[in-house]
């Protein structure tokens, strides 16, 4: 690890999206609508879990987990970024530079293990169905989630602690629109290499080991698919994880992108657009993949609000 911070930098100055002053007010609207959409869509999937009994699943308790998670890493940087897009003032004091990249970090982590987890409870779910419920007992669920939760926050200290403890005593500029570890490495007055080189690594425990936990499982899962005799049942089967998939390559591809190519190769509009990415749109998105197709959601949502009856 680098020497102890000598920094005579208090406060950082976050550049975010270089908008033209005619299409700001149009960016920040859309930026503002999302970010209430995205705490409609997981609040309402979290209190439908939360409310009807037959959601109180293993599989909807995690996507219930999910939906908290979105809403806790989504909130720790849009709110930021819609008040530096709307006044001159784009400063971040350091401690609350350090505070953001750790929260988002614990909770970032967290989530790509829980999509790990999530493939197991898809891989008991078709591949022993008969055992199921026995084996994703709610005491077993809940140590699992435990699990991703300590993970995140171990690795996240790793992560935070390998990067504020450099000096940083000139520049304050991060060309970025919230405090990641990547923008600000670049303003590091030391060399970052062992930095790379620990991120690299630590990328291996977070990203790249649950998404080869999930290549495995997925397999074993399309194999045991392809045994089903009935169409319909392989339909079925197929369409259960159509979902989980869809959201763990929206999330974890151009995470590992950002976080596991070396310092040199960080290009700032690039990284912006993918924190963008697995920030803003895999949160918004969720609710939607989790519930337009999923009859139960449907069902749980006419129940709770009295709207009328679900189809059948």
């Amino acid at each position: 690890m680098q020497e102890p911070n000598k920094s005579s930098v208090t406060e950082f100055i976050l550049l975010g999206f270089s908008f033209s002053p005619r299409t700001t007010p149009l960016f920040f609207s859309v930026f503002l609508m999302t970010y209430l959409l995205i705490i409609l869509g997981n609040s309402l999937i979290t209190i439908l879990i939360c409310l009807d009994s037959c959601l109180h699943t293993p599989m909807y308790f995690f996507i219930g987990i999910l939906s908290v998670l979105d809403l806790g890493y989504t909130t720790t940087t849009v709110p930021q970024m819609l008040v530096h897009l709307a006044s001159e003032n784009k400063t971040i004091s350091f401690a609350s530079c350090v505070a953001q990249m750790y929260i988002f970090l614990v909770l970032g982590i967290t989530e790509s293990w829980l999509f790990a987890v999530m493939s197991i409870d898809r891989y008991m779910a078709i591949c022993h169905p008969l055992r199921y419920k026995v084996i994703m007992s709610p005491q077993l669920c809940g140590i699992m989630v435990i699990f991703c939760g300590l993970w995140g926050v171990i690795s996240a200290l790793v992560y935070t602690l390998f990067a504020m403890c450099l000096p940083y005593c000139g520049p304050n500029k991060i060309n970025h629109f919230f405090c990641e570890v990547p923008a600000v490495l670049k303003l590091a007055c030391a060399d970052t290499s062992v930095n790379d080189q620990a991120d690299f690594i630590l990328g291996f425990s977070v990203i790249l080991v649950p998404l080869a936990l999930i290549l495995v499982i997925y397999v074993n899962i399309f194999i045991a698919i392809l045994r089903i005799r009935s169409a319909q049942g392989r339909l079925k089967a197929f369409s259960t994880c159509a979902s989980h998939i869809s959201v763990v390559t929206m999330f974890c591809v151009p995470a590992m992108v950002m976080y596991m190519k070396p310092g040199a190769e960080v290009s700032p509009e690039e990284d912006k657009k993918l924190a963008l990415f697995y920030n803003i749109i895999s949160a918004f998105l969720n609710p939607i993949i989790y519930s337009l197709r999923n009859n139960d959601v449907k069902r749980a949502f006419l129940k709770v609000t009295g709207w009328g009856r679900a189809p059948e």
